[in-house]
């Protein structure tokens, strides 16, 4: 019995997924730290653990992500763009435009009816357009980031930030809290900012529905709803959306590893 694994070495998250004809057998998250070596090594001792397999098991991994070259028990690398569109392609096969919002950047990708990416567009470097943005907000209003995204859905009126730098965005953040500003205005300010330059994405590359929404930005109810206001669309959100390009890396595996035996 074949097993294919995918692992996703993000700046914030180191994400694994394992699959056997081509269905998601057992996938696992957890924080990448500092060293993405130690992070590969560890993603893969706990998912084997998890799963009841030891790496003998494996018929065949890819890597992708920020840190793919320091997975060193895969078989090759494969960019983040095709493992993520060909993972929501496989959950979703009629979704046209993948928004993903990860803890370093955000990405449109436009893809086609065989699940291959045709465009796409990441965002500058800044953490204004990303769910770093979020972490620094929460971490001044003291705020569980579990919490975000419902705290975010009681605002009635949302602060409009003045600035698009995430370092000038956290000064704001500060002084409205010093103001007597509610918590849930700030957090659906952070929601509208994030959401204002998704559009500006989207715009870059064309939005043609169905539109799905992954990374770890999918799982903040309140950011999923205020990117839908914004681009006036129903957003469809993976069972697991941190772990999509783990599972895309993964069937790629699946579908490479004949070919390369």
């Amino acid at each position: 019995m074949a097993y294919f694994m995918g692992i996703d070495i993000g700046s914030v998250t180191t994400k694994a997924a394992i699959i056997r004809d081509g269905e998601l057998i057992v996938s696992h998250v957890m924080p990448s730290g500092a060293n993405y070596r130690i992070a590969a090594q560890r993603v893969l001792e706990e998912i084997l653990a998890k799963a009841g397999l030891s790496l003998s098991d494996i018929t065949y991994t890819i890597a992708t992500g920020y840190g793919a070259s320091s997975v060193d028990f895969a078989g090759e690398r494969v960019t983040d763009i095709s493992c993520c569109a060909r993972g929501v392609h496989h959950l979703f096969p009629s979704v046209r435009t993948v928004i993903d919002i990860g803890g370093q950047a955000s990405k449109v990708i436009r893809v086609n009816e065989e699940g291959r990416a045709t465009n796409f567009v990441v965002s500058e470097r800044c953490a204004a357009g990303s769910g770093r943005f979020l972490q620094i907000i929460a971490r001044v209003l003291q705020v569980d980031m579990k919490d975000i995204g419902p705290l975010s859905l009681k605002s009635k009126n949302p602060i409009t930030y003045t600035t698009g730098c995430a370092v000038f965005g956290e000064s704001e953040a500060i002084s409205r809290v010093a103001e007597g500003t509610p918590k849930e205005d700030i957090v659906a300010g952070v929601h509208n900012a994030i959401a204002a330059k998704v559009s500006n994405l989207t715009d870059r590359v064309g939005l043609e529905e169905d539109c799905a929404l992954t990374g770890g930005g999918a799982l903040d109810v309140g950011l999923v709803k205020r990117v839908e206001e914004k681009l006036r669309v129903h957003l469809l959100v993976p069972p697991e959306p941190q772990t999509t390009a783990a599972f895309g890396a993964a069937l790629l595996a699946e579908e490479r590893a004949p070919t390369l035996a």
